[in-house]
């Protein structure tokens, strides 16, 4: 069922003339300093993408009061994210046609119109409340760009001894940007029962007035990210070229298959799904459970603020510790299974460490505030952490397969289980202790797919045994 090995063919550099007596000569590859512009335009871009998304989650409390908003208009603002990805092959069909600036335009674009959409101060509250959630989906269509080209950007514009480091800055920011969100939206906004300083010392608290503060303090975190969007998409729309003069590496210069043979090629590819399962479960898994926390947390007696700290600090200690990961990866090149087998084993240990304490009544294990954070800390950080390592290694599987493709189908995959996990999650909310037996046997699962896989490295070996 594997895919066959790619032909000399495919793997031929584009730069090096088709004569057979000139093919040895080397490759001309530079690296250049505007690669960080790129890069930081990118994970900007990225990282507004992420606040945007999780903006009403944390003032969820707030919004329902000041919006008129229920329960379910929450879930399905969430829910657009995933909801983003339904047109996903037309995306990484036009990031394979057309390059990275045009598809990042598009998506920006759609970041920009939902931003703005949701930021009109229109005082009917259905009609608001329409324009808020198109918005969050024309901010979720930039999902499968956003998510899926910083392998893309990283091959492209980096040389092959920091290329994961590149992968991990830009696939990882927007999980930092809805980490943020966890602090942007509770001190802008505050809770429908808090009044300012000014109300207190008067002893006027009225009912109305605090609604229309409320109203006041979301419409400015609106109006601000709206700012915001606006800015990045206009340094993009001024500069973000697709690619270098010249290649940074002779992969970035090679010949990839074609978008048709690119798709038969990756679901052809046993050893592909296999590595792509092991990605989607357990990160899909996370997503929605660590979008649950407060609920899972609360038969232990963990309020919702420290609830949304841990959510925040497992964000953003993935995101760190998949950076240095990534850059002791580049160093070692040539090692990313081993990486994924610790990082996975980890996360087994965490999420089964987790599970127990909340079975508090059958295992008499310590449910205290430091075992709680620390579990599910650990439980972010390694599953978060390996979102890179296992994007660069779906891109040396099945080389020469357009990076933005490849990480395009895998993306769709793990948003399709976060999805899959929060409809179910509408008809069993009452009782959440099987989520985290769900969200052990996923990780679980992952470790034994990447213990039985064959690791290669098709892109590694072209860069390192051509002359460049």
């Amino acid at each position: 069922m594997g895919a066959a090995s790619s032909t000399e063919g495919e793997r031929e550099p584009l730069l090096v003339p088709p004569d057979r007596e000139t093919s040895i000569q080397p490759v001309y590859s530079q690296v250049y300093g505007r690669r960080w512009l790129v890069l930081t335009l990118f994970s900007l871009l990225a990282f507004m993408q992420g606040i945007v998304w999780n903006t009403w989650g944390p003032i969820q409390n707030s919004a329902m009061h000041a919006y008129d908003f229920t329960k379910s208009d929450i879930a399905v603002l969430v829910l657009w994210g995933p909801v983003g990805f339904a047109p996903w092959l037309l995306f990484i069909w036009l990031m394979d046609k057309k390059g990275l600036r045009v598809s990042l335009l598009l998506s920006a674009f759609f970041m920009v119109i939902g931003a703005a959409l949701r930021s009109v101060p229109v005082p009917e509250q259905h009609l608001r409340r329409w324009l808020i959630h198109a918005g969050q989906l024309l901010n979720g269509l930039a999902g499968p760009t956003i998510m899926s080209a910083g392998p893309l950007l990283s091959t492209t514009w980096f040389a092959p001894d920091q290329r994961a480091t590149a992968t991990a800055v830009a696939s990882l920011v927007s999980y930092l940007g809805a980490a943020c969100s966890f602090i942007v939206g509770p001190l802008l906004v505050p809770a429908p029962n808090d009044t300012t300083r000014a109300m207190v010392n008067r002893a006027v608290v009225s009912t109305d007035t605090q609604m229309n503060h409320i109203r006041d303090r979301i419409q400015l975190v609106l109006y601000a990210e709206f700012g915001v969007v606006a800015m990045l998409f206009a340094a993009v729309l001024l500069y973000f070229p697709s690619r270098p003069p010249m290649p940074p590496s002779v992969a970035a210069a090679s010949q990839r298959l074609s978008y048709r043979s690119s798709i038969c090629r990756l679901l052809s590819n046993f050893r592909f799904l296999m590595i792509a399962l092991a990605y989607a479960v357990p990160t899909g898994v996370v997503a929605g459970w660590s979008g649950v926390l407060d609920m899972i947390l609360t038969p232990a007696r963990v309020s919702q603020v420290d609830a949304g700290w841990i959510g925040f600090w497992s964000i953003v200690g993935g995101c760190v510790f998949g950076v240095a990961m990534a850059r002791f990866a580049d160093s070692i090149r040539g090692m990313l299974k081993l990486i994924l087998v610790l990082m996975m084993a980890g996360a087994s240990l965490a999420s089964t460490w987790f599970t127990l304490t909340c079975l508090t009544r059958l295992t008499h294990l310590p449910s205290t505030a430091a075992t709680l954070y620390t579990s599910c800390i650990l439980v972010g950080i390694f599953i978060n952490s390996s979102v890179p390592i296992f994007f660069e290694l779906f891109i040396e599987t099945v080389y020469p397969v357009p990076e933005g493709i490849t990480c395009g189908v895998v993306t769709f995959l793990g948003n399709l289980v976060t999805g899959c996990l929060l409809f179910f999650l509408t008809f069993y909310s009452t009782e959440l202790s099987w989520l985290n037996w769900c969200l052990t046997g996923s990780c679980a699962f992952s470790l034994v797919l990447i213990l039985f896989f064959r690791e290669s490295y098709d892109r590694l070996y072209l860069d390192v045994f051509v002359s460049v």
